[in-house]
């Protein structure tokens, strides 16, 4: 029998590796627009999201956004939008990524208060999906469709 790795990787997955920070969140390496960031891993954020510091950072074209964002520990929370962006993890990538930009001192506070390190950004529910992302949780690895 395959292993899942096997498996998903016979089926056009590449593989990468989670690493699981001080508050037992995993974080991942990805590059937007051809620079580096770490990015924690969010199943439960319906969009990928940086910071608003990230914007020249990561290159970003910004534009303003009426949309408010909520997540843990704080809510109605202004954004900015920013359309088009590479992003890259692993092999695999999206020429076309939004990303929703907002204050994300709350989140790495937090990280900080649990002795993890910040972090630049959040992937999403919507790369996840768009990458056909699996999961394995107890070897913790990251499987994306090419």
């Amino acid at each position: 029998m395959d292993t899942l790795q096997d498996f998903l990787l016979e089926r056009g997955y590449t593989k990468v590796k989670l690493k699981r920070n001080a508050t037992n969140h995993f974080e991942i390496k990805a590059t937007v627009n051809g620079v580096k960031g770490r990015f924690i891993l969010d199943t439960g954020a319906s969009s990928s999201c940086v910071g608003f510091e990230a914007a020249s950072t990561f290159n970003l074209d910004v534009e303003d956004s009426h949309i408010k964002a909520t997540g843990a520990g704080a809510s109605n929370m202004q954004t900015q939008l920013s359309q088009k962006n590479k992003i890259r993890i692993g092999k695999w990538k999206h020429e076309k990524a939004p990303l929703i930009l907002f204050n994300m001192m709350h989140v790495n506070q937090g990280l900080m208060s649990q002795n993890a390190d910040p972090v630049d950004g959040i992937i999403g529910a919507d790369i996840l999906k768009k990458s056909k992302a699996i999961i394995d949780y107890e070897r913790k690895y990251l499987y994306l469709k090419l």
